[in-house]
């Protein structure tokens, strides 16, 4: 079972999600055949989107990914998430800003919902 505070924590966070994750969510992945979980707990952490029949965690990284702590963290994430075979697709925030429509063709590709 997850940890209550961390349940509370995620249905927080699907209330106040970035400016990023609502243009992924309701501009593409909410409308997607394929079943979608925003801010999913898995073990300890939250992930910001969970595609459970593909085992695939959407990421998107603000400017804190990219210091050296936030680096360290997302490595231990990615490899918790690996050994539990989920696959993390990580994009950065300047991404979805910039390159929303590759970032869309990548992820449709990758949960194979296009080829």
């Amino acid at each position: 079972m997850p940890d209550k505070k961390l349940t509370q924590n995620s249905q927080k966070l699907r209330k106040e999600m970035t400016k990023e994750e609502r243009h992924l969510w309701y501009d593409f992945l909410k409308n997607l055949n394929i079943s979608i979980r925003r801010q999913k707990v898995v073990g300890n952490y939250i992930l910001d989107f969970y595609c459970p029949s593909k085992k695939t965690a959407i990421e998107l990284d603000g400017s804190q990914h990219f210091e050296k702590e936030g680096k360290e963290k997302d490595i231990v994430q990615d490899t918790f998430l690996k050994d539990r075979g989920i696959t993390v697709l990580r994009y950065s925030n300047y991404d979805i800003n910039k390159n929303f429509t590759a970032v869309c063709e990548d992820i449709a590709r990758k949960l194979g919902v296009i080829e």
